[in-house]
């Protein structure tokens, strides 16, 4: 070691060595597909599954839409894709001369999920981490994305293979955190932020999903997980803004069938304005 030391051109650049003195970062970017141009790349994650992100991840792609930016959605939630779903999309993505063409929603958001790529959607993704993880670089490189201002990044929970790859191999210009009132989330909020600081990506805000419902008889509040720990949980990670969801049925409903574009949520748009 001390031989190579001596050898040593000062050149990192060059140089495939991990040494302590090394002040070049290994660049394991991915290159976009050649037919294509993306604005910002905004990623949605959560510490933990359950809290409602890829939910979350559609409804700010379809309130970025109704500002009339151009969008995208990467499913990066390889073994429990559900983008698909919200929006009503059946059937398998098509190759071009650009690459593989991503689906179009009505409302024009073009979506690219591993739901496209199977025969049938129910069969489970029995895949290792550095092939799922491949699999989401595929989306990057070789689906032809065209002209978008905006793609939201549909994260699987935790901090594993995948995230890493997204915030490493995509540009991400920053990150939008999901959680939900319970008391155990603040931990989990905790681990997402460090991750996307140890990535150097900015957290632009944070989503408290099923925060509290609305009695439909006497509009009451009523905290059905715990009362809200968004406002302190921003504040402890300094997360500039942030979107208190409600438990509504409609929701619900309105998402099984398809019809995520037909959901108007309240403060959704002026959120997605804080950094579209």
């Amino acid at each position: 070691m001390a031989e190579d030391k001596d050898k040593c051109s000062h050149d990192c650049s060059s140089c495939g060595q991990n040494c302590a003195d090394r002040k070049v970062k290994p660049d394991f970017s991915a290159k976009l597909n050649a037919a294509s141009r993306v604005g910002k790349v905004i990623a949605v994650a959560s510490g933990k599954g359950g809290v409602g992100k890829s939910f979350v991840t559609t409804m700010l792609a379809v309130a970025a839409s109704r500002r009339g930016l151009s969008v995208g959605i990467l499913d990066a939630d390889i073994t429990g894709p559900s983008i698909p779903k919200a929006f009503g999309l059946e059937g398998g993505t098509v190759q071009s001369e650009q690459g593989i063409e991503p689906v179009v929603t009505n409302g024009g958001i073009r979506v690219m999920s591993l739901n496209m790529l199977v025969d049938d959607p129910s069969d489970p993704v029995v895949w290792r981490g550095p092939v799922i993880a491949g699999a989401v670089k595929q989306f990057w490189t070789d689906v032809h994305w065209g002209e978008t201002d905006i793609m939201f990044v549909d994260m699987p929970p935790g901090t594993g293979d995948v995230p890493l790859t997204v915030f490493q191999s995509l540009p991400v210009d920053g990150v939008v955190i999901v959680s939900s009132p319970q008391k155990l989330v603040e931990m989990i909020v905790g681990k997402s932020v460090k991750m996307a600081q140890l990535m150097e990506k900015k957290v632009l805000g944070l989503v408290e999903n099923m925060s509290y419902f609305i009695c439909p008889d006497c509009a009451a509040r009523h905290a059905v997980f715990g009362e809200s720990r968004a406002n302190e949980l921003a504040m402890r990670f300094s997360i500039p803004h942030v979107l208190r969801l409600p438990i509504d049925p409609g929701y619900a409903q309105a998402i099984d069938a398809g019809a995520a574009e037909s959901l108007v949520i309240p403060d959704m748009d002026e959120f997605v304005g804080t950094f579209a």
